[in-house]
């Protein structure tokens, strides 16, 4: 094992370790014959240069272009020999690269991300190519009303920064076309530069001694720059009301915004249960109001959305021009009896639905390397699933209607509307 990297283990079968630079790697083992890694780097749409957004989606796409002396083919060549699956992209807080395969082949998995990360070619050749790509996928938003409406709602509810220089969160990963445009190959280069073990996480899963999985990931990893960890903060604008206008569209689409709970807040599983009862089924609330009991819509939904450090509550409808006032009204309605707290069978319900999301979530090992990322990132810790469980199962009714009697998100609304017709 590495000299100063005492294993600290969270559990029988998790540990967590921080390396010298900074990068903490997350490591669970686990039986079975593959392996699954996610890296987390803490560099996303949100960190690009105010005046260059698409930089970090630009930047992703670069580096995959070839590296330590491969061209982009013999690269992916690379990745297809092993038989490994890639994963990953860039989200507004964060860029992931990730894989998963046979054990034996984790180490040669790790040396190729690796490669990407310290000696990609990155060759200028390429960029117009990159440039028009993210082009066309910005059109194709255009003619996406769900994408729309969901850059929309971002935008309403999440201003800049004041004097930041960091676009924040009210773009997509492909930028702006005044973005793109500003992008060149040194810009990318400097920025690439904020790429490295600060506030990054290596989320690990396999068959291994903690030692073996450890060397593997300092030798492959360790090397790796400093970084930046870069904090945008999530400036939450309450109460706004925005319509975009659609004449051709054949639904009006909703989307609703609040502040909700963070992370680190320890009112964050009770707030998960309450969204669970809010809308997580077919017995939920949202569903039978909106859906079952008046047919105003197919598609209704509540969720938990994390940025900045911060928990906000969203949630979606698409119903027909005609009856969109009347499902605004009924969600509105719902959101806003919340502080009325939940009946038992509605605890009981969302509490069980909770428990077994857990449970089928880190099935795959692709899926729990990325909770592993997930929960240092946002979490500050690894939380064990039996642990986990266990805390589901402690809370009580009284718990959850005591939360629930300070909690308004009705109150805050943010709301954002697309179809033919202003709601």
């Amino acid at each position: 094992m590495p000299v100063g990297l005492p294993p600290s283990q969270v559990s029988s079968s998790c540990f967590l370790w921080t390396l010298p630079g900074g990068l903490r790697v997350a490591f669970e083992r686990r039986a079975g014959p593959g392996f699954a890694f996610d890296l987390r780097l803490p560099h996303g749409s949100a960190h690009d240069p105010r005046g260059q957004e698409g930089a970090a989606g630009m930047l992703e796409e670069w580096l995959f272009k070839g590296a330590a002396g491969r061209s982009a083919r013999a690269l992916q060549d690379a990745f297809d020999d092993l038989g490994v699956r890639r994963s990953g992209g860039v989200g507004p807080e964060a860029t992931r690269l990730g894989a998963s395969g046979l054990k034996d082949d984790l180490g040669a998995a790790l040396a190729l991300v690796a490669d990407v990360l310290l000696r990609p070619t990155l060759p200028e050749a390429e960029l117009p190519v990159l440039k028009d790509l993210a082009r066309q996928d910005l059109e194709a938003l255009e003619d996406s009303p769900a994408d729309r409406l969901a850059l929309g709602a971002r935008e309403a509810a999440f201003a800049r920064p004041a004097g930041s220089v960091l676009a924040g969160f009210a773009h997509p990963a492909s930028g702006t076309l005044q973005g793109l445009a500003a992008l060149t190959a040194a810009g990318l280069r400097a920025h690439l530069e904020g790429y490295g073990q600060a506030g990054s996480v290596l989320g690990l899963v396999a068959d291994l001694e903690p030692e073996a999985a450890l060397d593997l990931a300092v030798g492959a990893l360790g090397g790796l720059r400093s970084g930046s960890c870069p904090q945008v903060e999530a400036v939450f604008q309450p109460r706004v009301r925005v319509h975009l206008a659609d004449a051709d569209a054949e639904q009006t689409h909703l989307s609703l915004t609040a502040p909700g709970v963070a992370p680190t807040d320890p009112r964050w599983l009770p707030w998960q249960v309450a969204l669970s009862a809010l809308s997580g089924g077919s017995a939920s609330r949202l569903f039978h109001a909106v859906r079952e009991e008046r047919g105003l819509a197919y598609a209704v939904s509540a969720s938990p959305v994390m940025l900045g450090g911060r928990g906000f509550l969203t949630a979606y409808a698409g119903s027909t021009p005609a009856r969109a006032p009347e499902t605004l009204q009924v969600m509105l309605a719902e959101l806003a009896r919340l502080p009325r707290g939940l009946s038992a069978e509605e605890f009981r319900r969302a509490r069980a639905g909770l428990s077994a999301s857990v449970v089928f979530g880190a099935e795959s090992a692709r899926a729990r390397a990325h909770a592993l990322t997930r929960d240092v990132a946002v979490f500050g810790h690894v939380r064990p699933l039996t642990e986990l469980r266990c805390r589901l199962a402690a809370l009580t009714l009284e718990g959850i209607n005591g939360f629930l009697e300070d909690y308004d998100p009705a109150s805050a609304l943010t709301t954002v509307t697309l179809g033919p017709e202003d709601v």
